[in-house]
């Protein structure tokens, strides 16, 4: 077992007195007994510049005074200590880049960040490489930030390399990040994960009222969500930080535990299918779906089906392995517009079965269908996010909690997928879920509702084992909206280039 630590605290503008704090930071983790010790992204400075030229001179460079406070402070401790700093790399480049240094103070790795957010991409150069895979005492450590986590690639290279523990560095006031993007990172990958997050105001003083009144955000939501975490291989957090305040968590963990059921998991995956993954793609083609799409989940027999279609359901979605056939699912929505998905994914019409295709076009807008195991991988869905997918429907059987509480939400949400899915009794109570986008989406168009803090999460519908017919209403139109912030892509934006690993199978 190895004792592990995430650390919030606040960063502001003044370098030395960042330092102090992040020092003070590490010898707190190193008196709760951790041997590995996590610090949030950009602890530096505030990532907030004039311009790139200041943003590069304000950056670290190594051997400089504050990085080598941080490695001498590791060696004191004797431990691991990962950190997020802007690191200068050129005469006129700069990075965001995560450093691991060891317990004699050693720079045992980094990793620049591949997946810039919004003004970041203003003063700062995204990674040409990937990171590497870190073999050290306490684990194979793999090394992440921020908006890495919001999307699937980098955390998904990161554990078919051999990653046991992801170390995740945020600076982020987004509330989603605690509750959906960290801890999904842990379920769908088998690994570990340690994250850090930020506190305070994460735009200066004297600025937070302007950019405040410009974003239509309440000055309160511009500062850093906290909530660091240490998450298990299932999903689950095993410790968490509050929201507000400087804090450490510790948890004791063991980085191997997960080995077995992680090679049994990415064994599943169909890698031969991902080459759209990492190529580039010219951003969406096709137009826009419908507004409005009613849709239902049917977890009965056929009366059901027709019920569904006579209450105005366009999309009904059956669960995988359900005993309604072809012909009953076409007699049941034949005095309808509807369309049915059955249990092993074929799409029946009212004049019967519809061709297969990998994405059918449908008068409301674009239907890509994922049957059974595929469902539980990211990389099923990046595919139908560059296919152009407005809406996924999902027959499948949902094995463990993750899959209904965090896999599919994530897929929605990094995709900008509206999502069915129809399961047969699963754990923890759920056997599906409608998951439907919402307009209200990132920091850069207005917001019809109050501003919640959830940067990118769909509208859930929870589909309960108890349920047999559930209704509900998905946004086909708001698949087109993939920015998450600006010049943040969330599916043209991928680190496409450095993908290759999502080709292969797992190494160990």
């Amino acid at each position: 077992m190895v004792r592990v630590a995430a650390v919030q605290y606040e960063v502001g503008t003044d370098v030395a007195a960042n330092l102090a704090t992040s020092l003070r930071m590490i010898d707190s983790a190193a008196a709760e007994g951790a041997a590995l010790i996590v610090l949030p992204e950009f602890c530096n400075h505030l990532s907030w510049y004039e311009s790139p030229e200041r943003a590069h001179r304000l950056a670290c460079r190594h051997g400089d005074p504050f990085l080598t406070a941080i490695a001498a402070r590791a060696a004191t401790h004797g431990v691991h200590v990962k950190i997020g700093i802007t690191l200068a790399r050129t005469s006129d480049r700069t990075t965001g880049t995560s450093l691991l240094y060891g317990p004699t103070g050693e720079l045992l790795g980094e990793a620049d960040k591949q997946v810039l957010m919004g003004a970041e991409n203003d003063h700062l150069s995204p990674g040409t490489a990937v990171g590497p895979i870190i073999a050290t005492p306490v684990g194979r450590l793999g090394m992440y930030a921020c908006m890495e986590g919001v999307i699937c690639e980098v955390t998904r290279g990161l554990a078919l390399r051999g990653a046991q523990v992801l170390l995740n560095s945020l600076n982020s006031f987004a509330t989603d990040e605690a509750g959906l993007h960290i801890p999904v990172r842990a379920a769908e990958n088998k690994v570990w994960v340690v994250a850090a997050n930020k506190v305070g105001p994460l735009i200066p003083t004297d600025q937070q009222a302007s950019v405040s009144k410009r974003l239509g955000v309440p000055p309160e939501w511009l500062h850093g969500a906290g909530e660091s975490q240490i998450v298990a291989p299932d999903g689950s957090v095993v410790a968490r930080a509050p929201r507000t305040g400087e804090a450490v968590v510790v948890a004791d963990i063991d980085p191997a535990a997960a080995d077995a059921e992680r090679a049994r998991h990415l064994a599943t995956r169909r890698p031969s299918r991902y080459g759209p993954i990492a190529a580039p793609s010219l951003g969406r083609a096709a137009p826009a779906g419908a507004p409005t799409l009613p849709v239902a989940v049917v977890r009965g027999a056929a009366p059901l089906v027709r019920q569904a279609a006579a209450e105005g359901a366009l999309l009904i979605v059956l669960p995988e392995d359900c005993p309604v056939t072809v012909e009953e699912a076409a007699e049941a929505v034949r005095e309808s517009a509807a369309h049915v998905v059955t249990g092993n994914g074929t799409l029946v019409g009212r004049d019967g079965r519809i061709a297969a295709a990998e994405i059918y076009r449908l008068p409301w807008g674009r239907l890509k269908v994922i049957v059974g195991e595929a469902a539980r991988h990211p990389e099923e869905f990046r595919l139908a996010a560059l296919a152009d997918a407005d809406v996924v429907a999902v027959p499948f059987t949902p094995r463990e909690p993750w899959e209904l509480r965090l896999g599919l939400l994530e897929r929605a949400a990094e995709n900008r997928l509206n999502i069915v899915a129809a399961g047969q009794d699963g754990p923890d109570g759920l056997a599906g879920a409608i998951l439907d986008l919402s307009p209200d989406f990132t920091l850069w168009t207005a917001w019809q509702g109050p501003f919640t803090g959830q940067i990118s999460h769909p509208v859930v519908t929870h589909v309960k084992n108890t349920d047999l017919l559930v209704q509900g209403t998905l946004s086909p139109a708001q698949s087109v909206n993939r920015l998450v912030s600006r010049n943040t892509d969330l599916v043209g934006g991928r680190p496409w280039r450095l993908a290759e690993a999502l080709l292969e199978g797992p190494r160990q």
